[in-house]
């Protein structure tokens, strides 16, 4: 039976819902914006009630609404609350030292010490609390979950927070779980480490890696059994890497070095973002980007993302995994040198000669005119 025009006019209109948004309204701090930031540890933080400690969201628009990242500061010798949830967080440690205790039950609680540049995963839904080892000086660390697809997927704030099923096939309060030992596995050319605690990233030995150019070194992380996993790349002064894109979610983290980004969707122009240690940016869904060391150090960074060398999302989240170090003529996903736009190159060379530092891209480029 054909329902008519006035009838359809009449009817109530559906009300769209956001519920990971409406959740972030709720929580009253601070949410950033755009695409990338300046200096994590100088962004402005609120009391946040939840974690008992004073934090703000950082929600750029790479994310594609899949991931997001967060950052909380512990006071001076106190904690934040207990808390559990059934989305994904990976922690890099900006500042500070201190401790963390994980477990499903409370009578078998695992406990290990981190320190600035630390990187570890909390177990799904497991409890967890972190501490401030100093009486001095307060802790900050960024997180990178999957709150906005759990969220948005179960729509139930109680059931994200409340619900009680331990992941033993995860985490089965293991006294060595967060040791940092971990196992070395190999995924196509690149070394993987699988691991639950990092001590300290901008010290972890990187082999490998030179798909993506310019003599970088590379290392994949697997935290946790997680969905969501991790790298490290490091590349040496005066060059630069390769432009190509993927997914979205990747949040670049600056630990070492100064340089610049290029981001831009096919068929418009690049823009650029400046960074140094402390900075972020999350390049947007399918946008080229391509990282640039002007400075006179290795620039050295982690990304936070999509793209689990062991479990396989597929779809648009880990779009492109098998082709991202393929050239674009060959229906991948990564601009080679010789097929770059030249103005790219000669922007690199006025920012190095700006810095008073010397090109290293001779032997790559065709068009550098290094000595």
């Amino acid at each position: 039976m054909a329902v008519s025009v006035d009838v359809i006019a009449a009817a109530e209109p559906i009300v769209r819902v956001n519920p990971y948004q409406e959740y972030q309204r709720g929580e009253g701090v601070p949410i950033v914006r755009g695409f990338h930031v300046a200096d994590l540890n100088a962004l402005e933080l609120a009391p946040w009630p939840r974690k008992g400690g004073r934090g703000c969201f950082v929600n750029l628009d790479g994310t594609g609404g899949t991931n997001d990242a967060y950052v909380c500061e512990i006071a001076p010798g106190g904690s934040l609350n207990p808390q559990r949830q059934l989305f994904e967080e990976m922690v890099y440690v900006l500042e500070g030292s201190g401790s963390t205790q994980v477990w499903y039950d409370e009578n078998k609680k695992v406990s290990f010490e981190w320190r600035a540049g630390s990187v570890f995963a909390i177990p799904l839904n497991a409890w967890h609390r972190h501490f401030n080892g100093r009486g001095d000086r307060p802790a900050r660390y960024l997180a990178v979950t999957s709150a906005p697809l759990i969220i948005n997927v179960f729509h139930n704030l109680d059931f994200v927070f409340g619900n009680d099923f331990a992941f033993t096939d995860r985490f089965a309060a293991q006294d060595d779980f967060f040791s940092g030992d971990g196992r070395r596995l190999r995924a196509r050319r690149n070394l993987v480490l699988e691991t639950n605690f990092v001590p300290d990233v901008r010290a972890l030995e990187l082999i490998g890696g030179g798909e993506r150019g310019a003599g970088g070194r590379l290392i994949l992380l697997e935290l946790a059994n997680n969905t969501m996993a991790a790298h490290v790349s490091e590349f040496p002064v005066g060059t630069y890497k390769k432009a190509h894109r993927h997914g979205p979610g990747a949040h670049v983290i600056i630990l070492d070095g100064s340089g610049y980004s290029l981001l831009w969707p096919q068929g418009e122009a690049p823009r650029r973002v400046d960074w140094a240690a402390g900075s972020m940016v999350v390049p947007p869904e399918n946008w080229f980007h391509q990282h640039f060391n002007s400075g006179a150090r290795p620039a050295r960074y982690l990304a936070l993302r999509w793209g689990s060398q062991r479990y396989d999302l597929g779809g648009a989240i880990q779009a492109g995994e098998e082709a991202h170090d393929v050239s674009v003529k060959e229906g991948g996903l990564q601009i080679e040198y010789a097929d770059e736009d030249p103005a790219i190159h000669r922007e690199f060379e006025e920012s190095l000669a700006r810095a008073g530092a010397v090109c290293r891209m001779r032997s790559m480029v065709p068009w550098c005119t290094a000595e």
